[in-house]
């Protein structure tokens, strides 16, 4: 079997993942530093921690279940450990965007993120209409990246994390850089930042006096059929009065440069914020 060392197992995320794993095909040994992580592990999964240099003995592969401050110091800190064609999994492209996987040109380095279950999906379960986040009922895409190492790695890499992020529906494959684009530009800096902005414009009626709960569902809703037609999940034109609206809102409401979000440095500047 091919053995995996799970850093960070009795954490939220790699509790996901330990749980997922479980029942695999793979050697999963589960490394946790603090009790309340050991105690959760032992607690939902009936799994019980190792010391980490009975994980990495012999580890083919090696996940980093841990914050994206932490990745730095915790690869530098086993890199001398891992025997040659090791693969390393990181589950996010910030620190490897950044520069802080150690340099050693004979493992492999493997970066796979999740998109989350889409807005309009078929789930018709309630566990999978509540899990917002994917990796326990609802499907979800997911993307990888084959940082450094052989081709062939890259299918290994994929197929666990197909796992760790299951149900999947499509794989996609892209590089560092354009998961970089992806989060934080994409998702965070741009989606995270305008929701914010839409909650605060819900807000700001309500202080005018509109009920909560009618701004709130007017949103909601409005942001299922508009976003059903912007996306091209349904055919479908703006009335000449939305129209508009868009025309003289956006410049309202946006920079014009806005989209200098996505350039080299302004998404290396974003990432060394968060690293």
């Amino acid at each position: 079997m091919t053995s995996i060392a799970l850093l960070g197992a009795g954490g939220k995320m790699g509790c996901r993942l330990a749980r997922n794993l479980k029942g695999s095909r793979f050697d999963v040994r589960h490394v946790e530093v603090s009790e309340t992580g050991k105690a959760r592990l032992a607690k939902e999964l009936g799994i019980e921690a190792v010391s980490l240099d009975a994980a990495l003995d012999g580890a083919e592969v090696v996940i980093l279940a841990v914050p994206d401050t932490a990745i730095g110091k915790v690869a530098t800190g086993i890199v001398d450990r891992l025997k040659p064609g090791t693969t390393i999994i990181v589950l996010d492209a910030a620190a490897p965007f950044a520069g802080h996987l150690p340099k050693r040109e004979d493992l492999t380095y493997f970066v796979t993120h999740p998109c989350h279950p889409p807005i309009f999906n078929d789930e018709t379960e309630l566990a999978a209409r509540k899990d917002h986040f994917g990796g326990v009922a609802a499907k979800q895409h997911i993307v990888s990246a084959l940082m450094q190492g052989p081709e062939a790695d890259y299918a290994k890499g994929e197929e666990i994390a197909r796992i760790i992020w299951a149900p999947v529906m499509r794989s996609h494959r892209v590089t560092v850089e354009q998961m970089a684009l992806l989060e934080p530009g994409l998702s965070e800096t741009v989606c995270a930042s305008l929701l914010v902005v839409m909650r605060e414009a819900m807000d700001e009626c309500v202080a005018r006096g509109v009920p909560k709960e009618a701004a709130r569902d007017f949103l909601l809703g409005h942001m299922n059929v508009l976003g059903a037609v912007i996306f091209e999940e349904v055919e479908g034109v703006f009335s000449d009065a939305c129209n508009k609206a868009i025309e003289f809102g956006k410049p309202m409401l946006m920079r014009d440069d806005w989209k200098r979000v996505f350039e080299p440095q302004e998404i290396a500047d974003s990432i060394r914020r968060i690293t």
